[in-house]
């Protein structure tokens, strides 16, 4: 008796044994977890390896960080949360669904890699399939990008058309999938907490309680940079504690079941919709930074030898044969399978086909809607220049005074910041993707007060966005906070995962802190990832000076910074039915535009027109001839247009000199045909703008006419710009430093009489 009981006592003890579960996490789970993290570092040895022997250029390794980052993947989903890693995190898209093989394309930088087909480094992570957003080489930029992609779903529960695809605009190449509890994930590293953008996007974060879950991933060194160094007090989470609406974890990242425990919770409190996140993980780094550094010339071997105790994947085998969940022979065995595994994958990846060269400039732009086409041309079927012609078209039509007088109404002539305002007004109808947002963009934050009229409302500094809160409401039209790199990467975020923002830069002088965003990020999506993403958005900046006043911080140009960006479109209308028709075409293509607006046309008497109604487009890269002529070409954009008009009509008054003056309109693309042909008529050209004259976009457009038309010249190719300076405060001196008429005119007299 005493025997058959303790028998029966071992069976049971069995049976939960067989049941027990660490953390929710099932004895197959933890195999599964094993494998996975044996592979990820396997793999950094398999490239590591392939480095030495010149087969592959770089790698950066995930080891060390392996436990955390398959907890993570096992406590998301992949193909519906959203992600946004960084390059430590090869466990995380391997435990998501990538595999070693693609992995190892891109590591030769092969044309199959579904993360670039060979443009990024190694472990530059992009998987569309697994919703694993494509990653770039800037430490930190990601996290306001994922601050972003949260938006984008809590906006689609409260906007479900805005998901529907429509044919005719980026829309229809757009896909927009949501479920209302997704959850979005962005990681980092210890010495990454330092940028600016990690703060802006936890402050954005806290605000409005986003769904996001930040890992940091703190292995102590940034390259050669300890923890204590980087951060105050050596902690982060000591510092970020703060913060409100959040849920904190801090843990050993080095051990699976606890953390699989800690990104369970901070999963689960995102997904219940109370706000982020934030876990901290304490992890190791057992090799160095890259391949390109040497961590024994800063870290002494007593310190490494205490990081090596903490191995994870040590850890991991020793936890598998203390609970009896595999046995030596067992774990053997499947690492042996793993590296089996591995050589397969490696001699395919090794054999794999490598890029064209002639593949370079594909995913520049988008190759599937073309901004220059004869699709943005509307303007002859949507010409309101004859206001007479739109009111007896409603009026015939039936619709009564009323409406006579509305069309009335929109047929009067009206400045810029009116017809953008309109053209605003009418996508925002048309087109439910569309939000808007930036610094003072809205009516006003607190809407009771708009709610109770105790205010007008503001709408912008230069009022170009006033009223569109009122009428589309705060979720579609709000204020951002005080941080330009923020408005950039919570654009991209949205734009990747298929909203359309227009955003707005105040001032193109105050742009810069969003300089990582807008050369690095947005610009680069379509291209590194081999067209897997895409983040077509808008913005809209006020740029320019003659402002009388305006000073050093409020009247710089400095376009060619842009133009000089490749996948940038960027467009520098004069006059207010140009900003119409390109602002239209600027929001409804697939590509990212900056759309320059000079402040000092806003509300000028040149260049007023009647709103020319809701389907009048322009396309981009055609110039247009704003004076004929035979003598002499001038080619110029934005503020400079009007006074070269007044230049060019003085000179065919006083002397006869018939000018041919070209508003360029677009600034990449820009349009060389019509320049060349009326080069090739004229035989002498001037190139004007307000920027400085050296490295300023006109020196570009001077260079190409003498290589490529000089045959055709009569006359050097002359330049009229600023002075090498910065803008001055006093009227007299702002005067002396920009281009004026004056200046314009002797240069083009002087060059007529050469």
């Amino acid at each position: 008796m005493p025997s058959r009981h303790h028998g029966k006592s071992g069976a049971v003890a069995e049976a939960n044994k067989a049941g027990k579960t660490y953390e929710g996490l099932s004895r197959q789970q933890l195999i599964d977890a094993y494998r996975l993290m044996y592979t990820s570092r396997k793999l950094d040895d398999r490239e590591i390896l392939l480095k030495r022997q010149q087969k592959i250029f770089f790698q950066i390794s995930g080891a060390g960080h392996e436990a955390v980052l398959v907890a993570a993947a096992m406590a998301m989903r992949p193909g519906y949360d959203w992600f946004f890693p960084y390059y430590r995190d090869r466990a995380l898209c391997l435990a998501l669904g990538a595999t070693p093989y693609e992995m190892l394309l891109q590591g030769i930088g092969g044309a199959e890699d579904p993360s670039s087909g060979g443009r990024q480094m190694p472990s530059h992570w992009g998987f569309k399939r697994l919703n694993v957003v494509t990653q770039s080489s800037c430490t930190g930029t990601q996290v306001l990008h994922a601050v972003g992609c949260a938006e984008v779903a809590r906006y689609l529960i409260a906007h479900p058309r805005a998901a529907e695809k429509v044919s005719g605009d980026y829309r229809q190449f757009k896909d927009v999938t949501f479920y209302g509890d997704e959850v979005t994930y962005v990681s980092v590293g210890d010495g990454a907490t330092s940028e600016g953008e990690f703060w802006e996007g936890l402050n954005g974060a806290a605000n409005v309680r986003l769904p996001i879950v930040f890992l940091v991933e703190d292995n102590g060194y940034a390259i050669s940079v300890p923890v204590e160094v980087n951060t105050a007090g050596g902690n982060i989470s000591r510092l970020v504690s703060g913060f409100p609406n959040f849920h904190f974890e801090e843990v050993d990242g080095t051990d699976p079941v606890a953390s699989y425990g800690a990104m369970s919770r901070a999963v689960a409190h995102c997904r219940a919709g109370v706000g982020p996140s934030f876990v901290h993980a304490h992890v190791i780094r057992p090799y160095s930074h890259s391949l390109s550094d040497d961590e024994k010339l800063y870290r002494p071997d007593v310190e490494r030898q205490r990081d090596a105790e903490r191995d994870p994947i040590t850890r991991m085998q020793m936890f598998l044969l203390r609970e009896g969940i595999l046995d030596e022979k067992a774990i053997n065995k499947l690492e042996k399978e793993v590296d089996t595994d591995l050589q397969d994958a490696t001699d395919r990846a090794l054999a794999a086909a490598l890029p064209a060269p002639e593949s370079v400039k594909q995913y520049l732009y988008s190759p599937d809607l073309d901004p220059t086409s004869q699709a943005f041309d509307t303007q002859v079927a949507n010409d309101a220049g004859d206001g007479a012609r739109a009111v007896n078209t409603i009026a015939n039509a039936g619709e009564g005074a009323r409406a006579t007088q509305e069309s009335e109404k929109k047929a009067a002539p009206k400045t810029m910041a009116d017809l953008i305002n309109a053209t605003l007004r009418d996508e925002m109808k048309r087109d439910d993707r569309i939000v808007i947002f930036g610094e003072d963009v809205a009516d006003c934050s607190r809407e009771e007060y708009l709610r109770q009229k105790m205010v007008k409302g503001k709408g912008g500094v230069f009022k170009l966005t006033a009223g569109l809160q009122c009428d589309f409401g705060s979720e579609r039209v709000f204020n951002s906070m005080l941080a330009e790199a923020s408005i950039i990467g919570r654009a991209t975020g949205m734009a990747v995962r298929g909203l359309k923002p227009v955003v707005e830069i105040q001032f193109f002088d105050y742009i810069w802190p969003a300089m990582m965003q807008l050369r690095n990020e947005l610009p680069t999506i379509r291209w590194r990832s081999n067209g897997a993403f895409s983040a077509p958005c808008v913005v809209r900046v006020a740029i320019g000076g003659y402002l009388t006043g305006g000073a050093i911080y409020h009247s710089q140009c400095g376009e060619s910074i842009f133009t000089h960006t490749p996948g940038m479109r960027v467009v520098f209308p004069c006059n207010a039915l140009d900003a119409a028709g390109l602002l239209r075409t600027a929001i409804r293509c697939d590509d990212p535009v900056l759309f320059l607006e000079h402040k000092r046309l806003y509300r000028e008497s040149y260049g007023r027109a009647a709103y020319p109604g809701p389907e009048y487009m322009i396309p981009f890269g055609k110039a247009k001839i704003v004076h004929p002529g035979t003598d002499l070409t001038v080619i110029t954009y934005g503020a400079v247009v009007p006074r070269a008009l007044q230049a060019v009509q003085r000179l065919d008054r006083e002397h006869g000199i018939k000018i041919e003056l070209i508003d360029l309109r677009t600034l990449n693309p820009y349009d060389w045909e019509a320049i060349a042909a009326s080069v090739t008529k004229t035989n002498r050209v001037v190139v004007a703008y307000e920027d400085t004259l050296s490295w300023g976009y006109g020196a570009e457009i001077a260079a190409r006419i003498a290589d490529e038309l000089f045959e055709r010249l009569d006359a050097p190719v002359k330049r009229v710009a600023a002075k090498d300076t910065f803008i001055a405060y006093q009227p007299v001196l702002e005067s002396a430093i920009l281009p004026q008429v004056q200046d314009l005119y002797l240069t083009m007299k002087e060059l007529a009489e050469y």
